[in-house]
């Protein structure tokens, strides 16, 4: 498994021509723009994202840019994908990629997970320079005699395709059926519902990724940087050595906890690092309604509860696009899962039970159980990868919920009026090359 929005260029050897072009990397930007302007909705519609700095600006730039290095280019796979043909030795030719990935090149149909001829003609990219789509257990190879004295794995042991790393935890969270929730608190606070059908967002607030299980779609969206806003006012207002600094976090959710629900009034924007969906990359974050009653728990509240607040903008997206789904558990991961306080917060705002998942690398569990699948190891891997342990469960308060309701409305409409008014708010624009994905 592997990061998922960058790509590199393999030759027909299988060597590569280009670095790996990753996701952080914006000298695509020009190719976006033109994208978005151009081909936006015809994205949409057929991928199920918005236009974003994924693979297919990436090809673009380097078509554009580099026509020498473009022109031995055989396939453009991602990095987990490069690990596992070397790993089996594998040509130019038998380059692949699994459906996890698909959303992410922006040429590539999500309904019906192949190619799409539409979006490679708009896009004016070469179809030969893709590689074949594969299920995720698929056998691709075995490990050569070659890699095997690099490794120290076993000559002959079979490669399975793999997944991308997002839907490698989704599966290894025990994330299988419609209705589920995954609430992913990490360094990106992101929210991935499981559906059985495939729904484009026409207001592009949602991306929708493939899922391991035939007709399983991941509709998603996140704050990049969310997790990292908590760490960050403990910074501005706290000296903490390191070793002192876990206590120091602590004690900074505990203020946050002794704060009123809605942190009287104060609303705070998490768009720290931009808005992903829709797409808005110079949108900035900062706090609304703030007096001199406030005190720094109340900052940590109303950060908290942004993050739940966007989540209800996306479940409301998922249940707009999906209405014969009942959402109704959301399972946590990652750092900020932790946190009951936060686990409180975001069931009383969305109104779904939210429970935490015990292990704590699921990308790793999921991509364990499609290498047992693919080894013939598993009768039902639904239901092995499904019987993930769940602890700390938080049940909904009907109440908490309904004086959360206006709130949450609040809070999109204040996000939508800075989105509509970022150049009069946006006095500090991000640099085009730290644009993200």
């Amino acid at each position: 498994t592997g990061q998922m929005a960058g790509v590199l260029g393999i030759d027909e050897a299988g060597d590569p021509v280009t670095p790996y072009d990753s996701w952080l990397d914006s000298r695509c930007a020009p190719q976006l723009r033109r994208i978005a302007a151009d081909h936006g909705d015809l994205l949409v519609t057929r991928t199920g994202c918005p236009p974003m700095l994924d693979h297919a600006p990436k090809m673009q730039w380097w078509r554009d840019e580099r026509p020498a290095e473009y022109a031995r280019i055989r396939a453009f796979v991602m990095p987990g994908v490069h690990v596992a043909m070397r790993l089996a030795g594998l040509r130019g030719d038998q380059a692949f990629i699994d459906p996890s990935y698909l959303h992410f090149t922006g040429v590539a149909d999500g309904l019906t997970g192949t190619w799409s001829p539409d979006l490679l003609a708009a896009l004016e990219l070469d179809g030969d320079r893709m590689p074949a789509i594969v299920p995720s257990d698929a056998i691709v190879g075995e490990v050569t005699a070659e890699a095997a004295a690099r490794t120290g794995l076993a000559p002959g042991t079979p490669v399975a395709a793999g997944l991308g790393d997002t839907a490698a935890g989704v599966l290894g969270a025990g994330i299988v059926r419609p209705g589920q929730l995954l609430d992913t608190a990490g360094t990106a606070a992101v929210l991935i519902g499981s559906v059985d059908a495939f729904c484009p967002d026409p207001r592009q607030g949602l991306m929708v990724m493939r899922g391991v299980f035939e007709r399983q779609y991941l509709p998603l969206n996140y704050v990049a940087g969310g997790g990292l806003c908590m760490p960050w006012l403990l910074d501005l207002t706290e000296r903490a050595p390191g070793a002192e600094r876990a206590a120091a976090l602590r004690r900074l959710f505990a203020e946050a906890e002794a704060a009123p629900l809605g942190a009287d009034g104060l609303v705070f924007l998490p768009h720290v690092e931009g808005r992903m969906a829709p797409h808005d990359p110079e949108m900035r974050g900062g706090w609304l309604g703030m007096s001199l009653a406030h005190s720094r728990g109340h900052l940590a509240r109303s950060m908290l509860e942004a993050i739940a607040f966007e989540y209800a903008t996306y479940l409301t997206a998922m249940r707009r696009c999906h209405p014969g789904v009942a959402f109704d558990e959301a399972r946590a991961i990652g750092g900020g899962a932790r946190s009951m306080l936060w686990n409180r917060i975001k069931a009383d705002v969305l109104g779904v039970r939210v429970e935490r998942v015990a292990a704590e690398e699921t990308a790793t569990r999921g991509a364990a159980l499609i290498a047992a699948a693919g080894a013939g190891l598993l009768e039902d891997l639904a239901a092995v990868a499904g019987d993930a342990p769940t602890v700390d469960p938080v049940e909904p308060d009907a109440d908490r919920h309904a004086r959360y309701a206006p709130l949450a409305e609040r809070y999109a409409a204040v996000v939508e009026l800075v989105s509509a008014h970022g150049d009069l708010l946006n006095l500090h624009p991000k640099p085009e090359r730290h644009l993200v994905a």
